[in-house]
């Protein structure tokens, strides 16, 4: 019996930029866990590559290509999915960007740059995913949120502030949209193995501060978040509302 809590079987899970890093393990997670998954990105051909390499594993995958910060593109793609009769029943907004520099040298334009790919786009897909889960009477949210959801770091202010909205977007959301059967949750993954932190992963003095900073004295690797995005997207959670999980090997819990 439990383990029918977890399974994912007869629904389809929409996550936002996942041809390739996070996006890819919670597609591949999800999917293992029974769902249909609908990829997405803005580069056609990595996400068919992407499609392919699943459908090869065995997995039931479409592919929907469009960008995050278009709303008409956003709006023209859920309205396909309603002709198809595809109908998103776990929503997982992924999709980011990061842009590193201090904030007396940034401009206005790579600030708005970056809370339009991390937060405003997760509020428009949010909203879309969920004005057709509502009549149906269910229906899953999970943001990704970050560390940073938390605690600030220098350099990053955008995305800092862009991933704080996140966590509260999510509180919002469980607010409005709980009376209609939907759950919105989020998760904050820690420092992990990704194209975005490649810079990151070769400074043998950052590397070295995320390991001493980290309890487990390692950086996660994005399979290791398919449990939490698992847990989030099945029945197991059905009072699980409003909440951000740090996925971070403890790093948030200590001084």
């Amino acid at each position: 019996m439990s383990l029918k809590l977890f399974d994912l079987t007869g629904r389809t899970a929409l996550i936002t930029g996942s041809s390739r890093g996070l996006g890819r393990a919670f597609a591949e997670g999800l999917a293992g866990a029974g769902a249909r998954v609908i990829l997405n990105g803005v580069d056609a051909a990595r996400l068919e590559g992407a499609a392919s390499d699943m459908r090869a594993a065995g997995h039931e995958v479409l592919t929907a290509a469009f960008d995050v910060t278009d709303e008409a593109a956003i709006i023209a793609a859920f309205q396909d999915f309603d002709a198809q009769g595809v109908a998103v029943d776990i929503l997982v907004n992924n999709a980011g960007i990061q842009f590193r520099k201090p904030m007396l040298d940034l401009a206005t334009a790579d600030w708005r740059r970056v809370i339009e790919a991390n937060l405003t786009s997760a509020f428009v897909i949010g909203r879309e995913a969920a004005r057709r889960m509502a009549p149906r009477g269910r229906g899953k949210i999970i943001n990704i949120g970050s560390l940073t959801s938390e605690l600030a770091r220098a350099t990053v202010a955008p995305y800092t502030v862009a991933k704080g909205g996140i966590k509260m977007l999510t509180k919002a959301m469980a607010a409005e949209w709980g009376e209609a059967g939907i759950q919105a949750n989020a998760i904050g993954p820690g420092y992990m193995v990704t194209d975005m932190n490649e810079a990151l992963l070769s400074n043998p003095d950052f590397d070295g501060w995320v390991k001493a900073r980290t309890p487990m004295r390692r950086w996660g690797l994005p399979e290791e978040l398919a449990g939490t995005a698992i847990y989030l997207a099945s029945d197991a959670s059905n009072y699980v509302s409003g909440q951000i999980i740090y996925a971070d090997g403890g790093m948030i819990s200590v001084l």
